[in-house]
């Protein structure tokens, strides 16, 4: 399995690039939110990796964060979305707005990506509900912070459940003491609401 690759930058026809390490020239598929932050031609580059394996094909895809190759495996998991769909979704989404779209359970802004119909969109949403905040790697750089991070999303995405808007929302989010639990969070972000 070929998990990460460093190299040299040869060519770049999106979605295809085509990186030289040691001289051995790999072809990888990489979505637009990576490629719009890839250096010029012929300057260094890294990139994470995912090798998809097929009777035709070995077909190689890059990322530069490790919240868009999680966020590309997660969204290959899914029944009937390939690895086309799957950089379709994550050249029209960053790895935040995808995550966003799924609290929400906005069928809108996926179906605004081309091959993405309100069948496909609606199955999408309802298969990662849920797995963002277990799944992809938040920010935070110790475990503690990014369960704080997964408890937040989790407050947020109850409030907005709730009829909350989404300032509403943040504005409350905003005054709760740090590493507090779902089940606090919502009392305390109810309480604050019901004054405001």
């Amino acid at each position: 399995m070929i998990g990460r690759l460093h190299g040299t930058l040869v060519s770049k026809h999106p979605p295809l690039i085509l990186v030289d390490v040691g001289g051995v020239g790999y072809e990888l598929e990489v979505p637009m939110s990576t490629f719009y932050h890839l250096p010029e031609c012929n300057h260094p580059v890294s990139l994470l990796t995912h090798l998809v394996v097929r009777e035709d094909a070995h077909l190689l895809y890059g990322f530069l964060s490790e919240a868009e190759r999680a966020a590309f495996r997660q969204l290959l998991k899914i029944s009937g979305i390939g690895a086309k769909l799957a950089l379709a979704v994550l050249s029209g989404l960053s790895v935040e707005e995808l995550a966003h779209a799924v609290a929400r359970q906005e069928t809108g802004r996926l179906t605004k990506i081309p091959g993405i119909g309100k069948k496909t969109a609606e199955r999408l949403l309802l298969e990662l509900k849920g797995k963002f905040s277990t799944a992809l790697p938040v920010k935070s750089s110790s475990s503690e912070g990014a369960q704080g991070d997964a408890a937040r999303q989790d407050i947020l995405g109850a409030l907005l459940a709730l009829g909350y808007s989404e300032r509403e929302a943040a504005a409350a989010l905003a005054g709760l003491p740090e590493g507090v639990d779902v089940a606090a969070g919502i009392r305390l972000a109810l309480k604050s609401l019901a004054r405001s």
